[in-house]
């Protein structure tokens, strides 16, 4: 990768003293060239925790299950991973451009209670969102998701929770961080936002499966943490929303997917429509929330 295309000079301060992208003009070659660029570095930082986890994880299980030795040791090196994209380490010539990329920015507390309201909310209408998509398509699930069965339960409970740490901070790291900040210097905001996005739930589909709506959630998903990392200009109140989401996802979603009954076989019952309503009544509370956000980030 080019250190000249991560050169910090696409930043300019605002009076206030927040860092905002300058958005340089675009050609459909340079935007193409940008998109590439950005889709490139959201995979590389991304695959830094499944190429670190998943090893440590099949060596453990295979080797000594009843020792979850592994959790600590993704623990060390989740901690230099992200130290190293936050600018820290060799080569130091690099180290401002890996921060700038990152923006693992202190937000105001204001800011970040009502990232932490919109991002609550927004999840509540996606586990809603997720459950009526598997009612109406059978895809459902996560191939990913640890079998209880075969190991002990400390096990399988440090498991889950050391993997709802690693996606969190890899794909926030990669997607809202390197990837969307490089569109951003490229691209207008809400553009940057669904390229990025995009990006997300396209790297979901080799371990998620390609189904539309698999596709689409994770697009939904993406647009609703990009759009947290675009208003507070950090990838830091995203992560606590995000990795409550793939706990509940991991525990109270995804293993109950098999048994939820088709719409187009078993009929739309009373819990459909309740999960429907679920989703327009928490996503429009979320959409309000995000207002509150886009204020309160603007007056910090």
């Amino acid at each position: 990768m080019s250190i000249r295309i991560l050169d910090i000079g696409a930043y300019e301060r605002a009076p206030a003293g927040a860092i905002v992208p300058r958005m340089q003009t675009s050609t459909p070659v340079s935007a193409a060239r940008a998109a590439g660029l950005a889709a490139v570095a959201s995979l590389a930082v991304a695959s830094l925790g499944s190429l670190t986890w998943g090893p440590l994880l099949v060596a453990n299980l295979r080797l000594s299950p009843a020792v979850p030795w592994a959790v600590p040791a993704e623990a060390v090196a989740l901690a230099l991973i992200w130290l190293f994209l936050g600018g820290r380490g060799w080569p130091r010539r690099t180290s401002a451009a890996r921060r700038d990329l990152l923006r693992a920015r202190v937000v105001a507390p204001r800011a970040f209670a009502w990232a932490a309201i919109a991002g609550g909310l927004s999840l509540a209408a996606l586990s809603g969102l997720w459950i009526v998509l598997v009612r109406l398509t059978g895809a459902g699930g996560n191939p990913t998701l640890p079998s209880t069965a075969r190991y002990p339960v400390l096990t399988v409970a440090l498991v889950i929770a050391m993997g709802s740490l690693v996606s969190p901070l890899t794909e926030e790291a990669a997607f809202r961080g390197y990837g969307q900040v490089l569109l951003e210097r490229r691209f207008r905001p809400a553009a940057a936002v669904v390229l990025s996005s995009l990006l997300f739930a396209l790297y979901h589909g080799p371990t998620q499966g390609f189904a539309p709506s698999k596709v689409l959630f994770y697009l939904v998903v993406g647009v609703v943490f990009g759009t947290t990392a675009l208003m507070t200009r950090s990838v830091l109140p995203a992560l606590p929303v995000h990795v409550a989401g793939d706990v509940l996802f991991f525990t109270l979603i995804w293993p109950f997917d098999a048994a939820r009954p088709l719409v187009w076989t078993h009929g739309a019952d009373a819990w459909f429509w309740l999960n429907c309503a679920q989703v327009a009544l928490f996503g429009a509370l979320a959409v309000a929330a995000f207002g509150r956000l886009r204020r309160a980030s603007s007056s910090g």
